[in-house]
């Protein structure tokens, strides 16, 4: 065996580069990128997608509460789940996502890999209704932001696969549409449920955590 003795000065030296080069600096560079990709697409996301501030909240519900197993049911072009990757690539998890519209998901695929958080995404494109209640889970994360008609329906998918103490989340509920008010009746009959709803937008989100 050869070793290398180097002084201690350059040793030091070393190490510091090391560090300076190496994964530490990975997730300062990625929280740069997506941060600047969002900023810059801030007034310009169109097409289903939620409002800038919908989607800082997603990302907060997962950093504050270290998700990792996360569900989208509506890709759109990818905003909201650019926000959910984004905070899953700080928990160490991942997100499956659903889009029907072949245009659509091929936009996300662009808009993930631009934003730098392609990796923590698993991204689906066929129609939700059969995708969902096939689906193993568990998840501690699910976001609905599809077709509102089949809310209550996804809800009762996925409720099962929801882990005590994840959440599951939707989009448009301050809004008059139909299937809203069957959804929100739903989420008042789960037992082991507290829900709220998040005003920050018009849209709306409801926020709900099973728990136990």
């Amino acid at each position: 065996m050869i070793r290398l003795l180097l002084p201690a000065s350059l040793l030091a030296f070393a190490c510091m580069a090391f560090s300076a080069a190496g994964p530490s600096q990975a997730p300062p560079a990625r929280d740069a990128r997506v941060k600047a990709f969002l900023d810059a697409h801030k007034d310009s996301w169109h097409d289903l997608n939620v409002p800038y501030v919908d989607g800082q909240t997603l990302h907060d519900l997962i950093v504050k509460n270290k998700y990792t197993r996360a569900l989208e049911i509506g890709t759109s072009t990818g905003h909201s789940g650019i926000w959910i990757a984004w905070a899953l690539s700080k928990t160490g998890g991942k997100l499956t996502t659903i889009e029907i519209d072949e245009g659509r998901h091929k936009q996300a695929l662009a808009n993930f890999r631009e934003a730098g958080v392609a990796d923590y995404i698993d991204a689906r494109l066929g129609n939700a209704h059969d995708i969902v209640p096939a689906l193993d889970g568990p998840f501690d994360f699910v976001f609905s932001d599809a077709d509102k008609d089949w809310y209550t329906k996804y809800l009762n998918a996925v409720w099962p696969k929801l882990t005590p103490g994840g959440c599951f989340t939707a989009h448009n509920v301050s809004m008059r549409i139909s299937g809203i008010s069957e959804f929100l009746d739903a989420l008042n009959r789960l037992p082991n449920a507290r829900t709220t709803i998040d005003r920050a937008s018009s849209s709306g989100i409801s926020i709900t955590y099973k728990t136990q």
